[in-house]
């Protein structure tokens, strides 16, 4: 079986890190990726500080290990929020594409206020005008302020499991078919969420409850994180991310094109950015191949 895999499935971690264009770092486990996660966020805030410049930054909830260790963080440190702007990638929706309340288990927009805002010591807050989640009611309001803020600085986030980033997963209808360079043209949407999504996220957060999963999101789109200065990606999902950030390292092998950009895997369309690099944990970063003892 191993032998009719393309050969990126096969690289050890340090084949990874030496063979790649994008800048990859692996860390030994979660809890140092979720470390360093946080530490990269504050930085990025003490530099705009010091520098007397605001800080952009687009946020994803997930990997949500940083969050709480970025909270603490700033309050030990005293990392003040009065000059950053943060732009949440995503949100889930019913299945009338309302966004989920605050109070919802699975609300990101809840999540965050909870673990990182509502921890943070009232001199340090944000601005409540800076910080901004999706409205599908609204939905190019998100993209209006983030040219308002003057752009994006930094944009983090996480890959999902067929490379998704934000809620764009693969636009797999029977009668379009998107280029990779409409899809990164694409502006902030309502999506309906690809069915391996549902089963990944709700045997990870519902408890295996489908149902209990909603059916929709709002979501950046690419246009939106492509632009920002930087893109800096969380890759922490162990055995089931191995293929995603594979092909976020080296492109897709699927497809046929010389840059490896395939919309089934969208996170292949971030390699060209010219400031992009992963971190990764060494259990992701371990060859992608099948194996009973997975």
């Amino acid at each position: 079986m191993q032998d009719n895999l393309p050969d990126i499935f096969l690289y050890s971690a340090d084949q990874l890190a030496g063979r790649s264009s994008v800048p990859l770092t692996i860390l030994p486990d979660l809890p140092a990726l979720h470390a360093h996660f946080a530490r990269a966020v504050a930085d990025d805030i003490i530099a705009a500080r010091d520098a007397g410049v605001p800080a952009r930054l687009i946020l994803p909830v997930g990997p949500v290990g940083y969050l709480p260790l970025l909270a603490d963080l700033c309050n030990r440190e005293a990392i003040g929020w009065g000059h950053v702007h943060a732009f949440f990638m995503d949100e889930y929706c019913d299945w009338q594409g309302r966004a989920v309340s605050a109070d919802h288990p699975l609300s990101f927009a809840g999540f965050a206020r909870r673990t990182l805002f509502d921890r943070l010591e009232p001199a340090l807050a944000i601005p409540p005008a800076q910080l901004h989640f999706p409205d599908p009611l609204h939905i190019d309001r998100i993209s209006e302020a983030i040219a308002a803020a003057g752009g994006i600085d930094t944009c983090y986030g996480g890959i999902g499991v067929h490379g998704h980033i934000a809620f764009n997963e693969p636009p797999i209808s029977r009668w379009f078919r998107l280029t990779p360079a409409e899809f990164k043209a694409s502006k902030t949407r309502l999506v309906t969420l690809a069915p391996e999504t549902v089963v990944m996220n709700a045997t990870r957060a519902a408890a295996g409850n489908f149902a209990a999963l909603p059916p929709m999101a709002v979501t950046l789109g690419l246009a939106d994180i492509l632009t920002a200065r930087r893109i800096r990606l969380y890759c922490q999902g162990g055995v089931w991310q191995r293929t995603a950030l594979r092909i976020a390292l080296f492109g897709s092998p699927f497809v046929a094109n010389p840059d490896g950009e395939d919309v089934d895997y969208p996170v292949s369309l971030l390699r060209g950015h010219p400031d992009f690099a992963i971190v990764t944990d060494i259990q992701t970063a371990q060859p992608a191949v099948p194996s009973m003892a997975a």
